[in-house]
């Protein structure tokens, strides 16, 4: 089975990364959990580019977004908020997702590091419904990790008992659903 995961950070230190790198070495056996890197390489969303007539204008970077969520099962979605909403990194490579054939119906689970952090939770809620998403609810969670120094290192997470039985039921939970679906 193979896992997704996308960073709505683009900092080096993240939180977020830090915690999908974290799930990373807690994935169950039979799990690839692939970290998509490349937000930042994405080009603004420009609705012009992305024809079904005209499939040259695509840009590469997008088709290669596409490209890894066609071939993974699940995505898992870790992203901090900014302003009181998604990160406009994250928001972008959502809108190239739009129109393609290889979101709709995909499983989602969606990972948020801070209780206080529900402005953009709920702004990601209702855009991967509006995409149609199939969103796992029981493994979407909020847990803990406030943007310490020790936060960030993936290490310190994964050694954490209570965050990382957290991450790994929830690890598990999204494992379920997809077999399920």
């Amino acid at each position: 089975m193979r896992l997704l995961a996308i960073s709505g950070s683009l900092r080096c230190a993240s939180t977020n990364t830090a915690t999908l790198k974290a799930m990373a070495l807690l994935a169950p056996p039979g799990v690839h959990f692939v970290l998509y890197d490349r937000l930042a390489s994405l080009p603004h969303f420009n609705p012009d580019l992305d024809r079904a007539d005209a499939p040259r204008l695509l840009p590469r970077e997008v088709g290669e977004l596409r490209e890894n969520v066609r071939r993974s099962d699940g995505v898992v979605i870790c992203s901090p908020e900014y302003a009181h909403g998604v990160p406009g990194s994250l928001k972008n490579a959502l809108d190239w997702l739009v129109g393609s054939i290889e979101f709709p119906q995909k499983p989602v689970a969606l990972i948020n590091t801070s209780p206080r952090a529900v402005h953009a939770d709920a702004q990601l809620r209702e855009t991967l419904t509006t995409m149609s998403a199939s969103l796992i609810e029981a493994a979407s969670l909020t847990v803990p990790i406030e943007g310490k120094a020790r936060d960030r290192d993936t290490h310190a997470i994964v050694s954490d008992l209570a965050l990382s039985e957290k991450l790994g039921a929830a690890l598990l939970t999204i494992v379920a659903a997809i077999q399920r679906a």
